[in-house]
């Protein structure tokens, strides 16, 4: 019989907060098995095994860090709001870094896969901040991959101590962000047009 008040719910989260403690490449179903109190073989009771307690780590750190990054943005607009969705995602790194880890090169494997669901939460967010710049249509998935791209690599490289200049992270992010901005408020489409009359004309 499983532990009385361990369900799936519980293990993923006790393994989202273990993977945080000692990375997502020191979490095995044995250390985990131990920090709950129960037998390994008592965990297949709940996740089918070690890949599946990942990918279900990946779906619920997903999930969080969309919500983090929708409650940062809500009624904001413009650098506002990029500024906030940046720190908001940001910070959730800082403070999950393993199940955040958990996140990197996921599949879905169908629409109705949680970390699809999740997946599309947390873009959803991203998708709002985009509301507030005159990006096209078309430009959409670019702007949405350079923003995931800035945020990903900075929070990483942070949370890997990997920053060891004199010069203040947090002013860094803070530079970046504005970077990115000016970057949104030219749409690349209009640039690329630019770029094809001139070329034209000569």
């Amino acid at each position: 019989m499983p532990r009385a008040g361990l369900d799936p719910a519980g293990v993923v989260a006790a393994g989202a907060a273990l993977a945080d403690e000692v990375g997502l490449a020191g979490l095995t179903m044995g250390l985990l098995a131990e920090r709950l109190g129960v037998r390994t073989p008592s965990l297949y009771k709940h996740v089918a095994g070690q890949d599946d307690l990942n990918r279900r780590i990946a779906a619920l750190a997903l999930a969080e860090a969309g919500e983090a990054v929708g409650a940062a943005v809500q009624g904001r607009a413009g650098r506002d709001a990029l500024a906030a969705a940046a720190h908001a995602f940001r910070d959730f790194v800082l403070a999950h870094p393993g199940r955040y880890a958990a996140t990197i090169g996921v599949t879905p494997t169908g629409p109705d896969d949680p970390v699809a669901v999740a997946e599309a939460g947390a873009l959803g967010a991203f998708t709002a901040v985009l509301r507030g710049y005159p990006v096209a249509a078309e430009d959409r998935d670019h702007a949405l991959r350079a923003i995931r791209s800035f945020l990903h690599g900075f929070a990483t490289l942070q949370a890997a101590r990997g920053f060891q200049w004199a010069a203040d992270v947090d002013e860094s992010f803070d530079w970046l962000v504005d970077f990115v901005d000016r970057g949104l408020r030219r749409p690349a489409s209009g640039a690329a047009r630019c770029a094809g009359e001139a070329a034209e004309a000569g």
